[in-house]
């Protein structure tokens, strides 16, 4: 399989956020979650939601 440069630059990114956390994946996630409320693109979750009853 040929190397994809698209691939390449994605994993060179997930890295170096992992890197800036020091790998905590709490930290990392805390992040994303801080940024997804900052910005102002719309955030959907894939999760379907649990019916109780």
């Amino acid at each position: 399989m040929k190397d994809d440069p698209i691939v390449e630059e994605i994993r060179k990114i997930k890295e170096a956020r992992a890197e800036r956390f020091a790998y905590n994946i709490r930290a990392i996630g805390e992040d994303l979650r801080k940024r997804e409320k900052e910005g102002n693109r719309k955030v959907v979750s894939l999760c379907r939601e649990r019916k109780t009853g």
